[in-house]
């Protein structure tokens, strides 16, 4: 009735004349019904009020937000389906996407929903979309890749995508990156390969003239930056994305004898990235290579010993040793055999 008349919402809206919470929060209060339908619909109107609203909204969304993020935890296909949706046309708002940034779990489950629960193309494509948005804003740009390793998955995505738009929307949120936040994204991009895909992407015929605009300005922005990446940068770039792989630094001893000072820089952040990599990731590649490199590091930096054993790296390479994977086991080997050149300190 709502969307198929602007009028009707305009009635709605002149509630807030005589109350300033009418009529959001009576759709608010119904979220807590117990009968699933009621929510959802309320929830569809409230939308639909939110986004048409003709001034600020007398409440605070972070409600109205939380409400969403439980929805996208949901079982059911219909209901998260649902709660992207929302977010979809919500977030065409400038002023709501920092609120959505900053409730708990939000973003997360979001990434999640994209990452675990292998979702359809249709669904890939909205929750992109969603990104997309999100990435409008220079805060969310700064920290979307740092926070959630995203630049990876969506370029598998897009990889694999059959639909036109789901590229255009994965390469539109690259675009945003890239203008908004550079210096955080550009590294992470090239150590991804996306100018590689973007190459191969150059050589397709697109329906959408902004697609290649956009793939063409990717294109230019890293060719640019190709050059003036240095090898610690992609060195550094790659820890931050904690997908490791056995890249050229990892093994060279002119590397390490070159940059190991530079790992301490930060409050020692890529030493304390690779502990953490140690202890939660479940890869037997990343474990191998992060105790190869822990290794390294107190190899030409032996002060380091003792910062290792305070944030308990040391032990984790220790249990290492008795690890299922033989090359996670020789890794862990042969770094506590460098450890054990001098004293631990």
């Amino acid at each position: 009735m709502l969307s198929d008349n602007e009028q009707r919402v305009t009635f709605f809206h002149k509630l807030s004349e005589k109350d300033v919470e009418l009529p959001y929060r009576i759709f608010l209060n119904l979220f807590k019904v117990e009968d699933e339908f009621v929510p959802l619909m309320s929830s569809k109107i409230l939308t639909l009020l939110i986004v048409s609203a003709p001034k600020a909204l007398p409440f605070d969304l972070d409600e109205f937000f939380r409400w969403i993020t439980l929805k996208l935890k949901s079982n059911n296909t219909n209901v998260y389906d649902l709660a992207v949706q929302i977010l979809a046309s919500t977030l065409r708002i400038p002023s709501y996407r920092t609120k959505l940034w900053e409730v708990s779990q939000a973003v997360d489950t979001l990434v999640n929903l994209l990452k675990v629960r292998n979702p359809t193309p249709q669904m890939q494509y909205q929750i992109i979309f969603c990104f997309w948005l999100l990435t409008f804003e220079r805060e969310v740009s700064l920290e979307f890749n740092k926070k959630y390793d995203l630049i990876p998955t969506l370029i598998n995505i897009a990889k694999a995508a059959i639909k036109e738009k789901i590229i255009r929307v994965i390469i539109g949120t690259f675009r945003n990156l890239v203008e908004k936040a550079p210096e955080a994204n550009l590294p992470a991009m090239l150590v991804a390969r996306l100018l590689n895909f973007c190459e191969n992407l150059s050589s397709r015929k697109w329906t959408d003239k902004e697609i290649v605009e956009d793939i063409d300005f990717l294109k230019e922005r890293l060719q640019e930056n190709f050059h003036s990446l240095t090898t610690f940068d992609e060195y550094a770039s790659e820890i931050t994305s904690g997908m490791l792989q056995w890249s050229p630094p990892h093994e060279s001893d002119q590397f390490w004898r070159q940059n190991v000072a530079k790992l301490n820089e930060k409050d020692h952040e890529l030493v304390r990235i690779l502990a953490r990599l140690l202890s939660q990731s479940s890869d037997n590649a990343v474990l191998s290579i992060a105790a190869h490199d822990l290794g390294q590091y107190v190899k030409y930096y032996p002060s380091g010993k003792k910062f290792l054993q305070e944030i308990g790296a040391k032990q984790r390479i220790m249990e290492l040793m008795t690890h299922e994977d033989p090359e996670v086991r020789y890794r862990a080997l042969i770094a506590v055999q460098k450890y054990m050149t001098h004293a631990w300190v």
